[in-house]
């Protein structure tokens, strides 16, 4: 059986629900690389952390990944902490933040990077960059269930593939973990949980989970 890697993808104080307002896009049009944006910075982890971010992801705070009200999910941003000059990469996964003169909510990985994370909030400038290279290659599909049988969990598969045509079961950290669709880019998985959501009500914790470059569900 082939590996799988997958990317589960989240103290800010005084946390505020991270529901997404109506007047909050999804989505938005294609951010323009080069272009820039000065704010405060601030971060999040418990207990968003292993939470579903908006674009479906599960949030996990170690990795390098933030909130912004507007820009696309997937946008990469360089973030320049104004006070001491350091710099982290960021792919935008989630909404927020909901906070008057915020701009971003970094994770938690993130936030140290530029030793924002003992303050909490920093003066930052945002730069909109192109994805790294080895992005190119990063593909995701759709996790319906996870089971300690392996039975149930083929028998889930069964039935996700005679409805979507692609449905695979991979061992993960003890579960055998049932994946719906073949490895698309984000905008088509988001797409595929939605309509699993729809035919399938019973599946609303479907999400969508990230397959590392080099790997395949097998």
């Amino acid at each position: 059986m082939a590996a799988v890697s997958i990317v589960l993808t989240g103290c800010a104080h005084k946390r505020r629900t991270r529901t997404v307002p109506p007047t909050t896009p999804r989505n938005a049009a294609p951010a323009v690389v080069g272009s820039t944006e000065t704010g405060i910075a601030s971060w999040y982890g418990k207990p968003y952390d292993g939470r579903r971010a908006a674009d479906g992801e599960i949030y996990d705070m170690e990795t390098l990944v933030a909130a912004h009200r507007t820009l696309p999910f997937n946008t990469w941003v360089r973030v320049l902490n104004l006070q001491n000059n350091k710099t982290v990469d960021v792919r935008i996964i989630d909404r927020g933040p909901f906070v008057d003169g915020r701009i971003i909510d970094l994770s938690h990985a993130a936030a140290q990077a530029i030793d924002m994370a003992i303050a909490g909030i920093a003066r930052v400038r945002l730069e909109i960059i192109s994805a790294p290279a080895s992005e190119a290659a990063s593909a995701f599909v759709v996790q319906v269930g996870a089971y300690l049988d392996r039975a149930n969990a083929e028998t889930e598969r069964t039935l996700m593939q005679s409805r979507y045509g692609a449905a695979r079961v991979a061992l993960e950290k003890g579960y055998w973990r049932v994946f719906v669709g073949p490895p698309s880019p984000l905008d088509a998985a988001s797409a595929l949980v939605s309509r699993i959501r729809r035919d399938f009500p019973e599946k609303k914790e479907a999400f969508v989970v990230r397959i590392q470059s080099g790997n395949t569900v097998p």
